[in-house]
């Protein structure tokens, strides 16, 4: 595959560095991300105990309408 005919590859065209920082410089609310990089292999299939999912659910807002799996994450420093 070359780098024309991915959006992702050719879009990504300075180091892991550049983007991290690109990444930490945009807003949501008029507040930045928490940005890191995550470097791990995480295996498909594993899932929360349903204690662990219902902390998880506290953090977050479901948006009305749409999938499970779009949401706002709220902070906690607000």
């Amino acid at each position: 595959m070359d780098g024309s005919s991915s959006i992702g590859v050719a879009a990504y065209k300075g180091s892991v560095d550049t983007v991290l920082l690109f990444a930490s410089t945009l807003t949501f609310k008029g507040k930045n991300p928490v940005v890191t990089l995550v470097d791990k292999v995480y295996h498909t299939g594993v899932k929360l105990t349903e204690l662990a999912m219902a902390q998880v659910e506290q953090q977050i807002q479901r948006l009305p309408n749409l999938k499970k799996w779009f949401v706002e994450i709220v902070s906690s420093s607000a």
